[in-house]
């Protein structure tokens, strides 16, 4: 039986793109970031551990959260350090999710907060570009994640949705390069997987 030329060409450009991240340093640049990213995730979850066991009940704390503040301040809190660099760990949030009344879809709406956050990053990335001076100090401070990004593009977005990797200052970098928009929501919805994949975590420790 011939071999159907379609899956040749298809074996033929995967077997491409493998050597071409693999030379360009795409799955070294992966388990890096894999590597400086997890031992913070680790910290966080020893500490959440400990807090837990030998000072406060973390739980319980959680849920006064909850009780005190009303869940769109807590969400909103959220949406605004998942559009400016994620300056909050989204795991803290994911643990708070849990303690509420309807865990699921607050965890939803956290995934969709952080997908909505990173597109207006990546809207500030385009507005970034239309003001000289400050495009320049941006792209000299990202310059190593902008040029990362014109290498590899939606793989890297993918990275930044899937992984402990700031998904802010990615779709700010895809911003500036003026990475197809289209691609990008697509690419940027991996973000709900990360969250759901969490909280399997997250909610069985608090």
């Amino acid at each position: 039986m011939k071999d159907n030329p379609r899956k040749k060409r298809n074996k033929s450009r995967l077997r491409l793109l493998h050597q071409y991240y693999k030379y360009t340093g795409f799955y070294s640049f992966v388990w890096k970031s894999l590597r400086k990213a997890i031992i913070p995730i680790l910290l966080f979850l020893g500490v959440l551990w400990g807090l837990d066991r030998y000072i406060i009940d973390v739980e319980d704390t959680l849920i006064t959260i909850t009780d005190t503040y009303p869940p769109y301040a807590i969400l909103a809190i959220f949406f605004g350090s998942e559009s400016l660099l994620g300056l909050i760990p989204p795991e803290l949030f994911i643990a708070w999710s849990g303690k509420t009344g309807y865990p699921v879809i607050y965890l939803s709406l956290l995934a969709t907060a952080s997908y909505l956050g990173g597109i207006i990053s990546y809207f500030i990335g385009i507005g970034i570009t239309k003001i000289p001076a400050v495009h320049k100090a941006i792209e000299l401070k990202m310059s190593q994640h902008i040029k990362n990004t014109r290498k590899w593009g939606g793989f890297l977005i993918i990275v930044g949705a899937l992984f402990p990797i700031p998904f802010s200052m990615t779709s700010i970098a895809a911003g500036i390069i003026r990475f197809p928009f289209t691609s990008y929501l697509l690419f940027g919805l991996l973000r709900f997987i990360r969250f759901y994949l969490y909280a399997l975590v997250i909610f069985k420790m608090v």
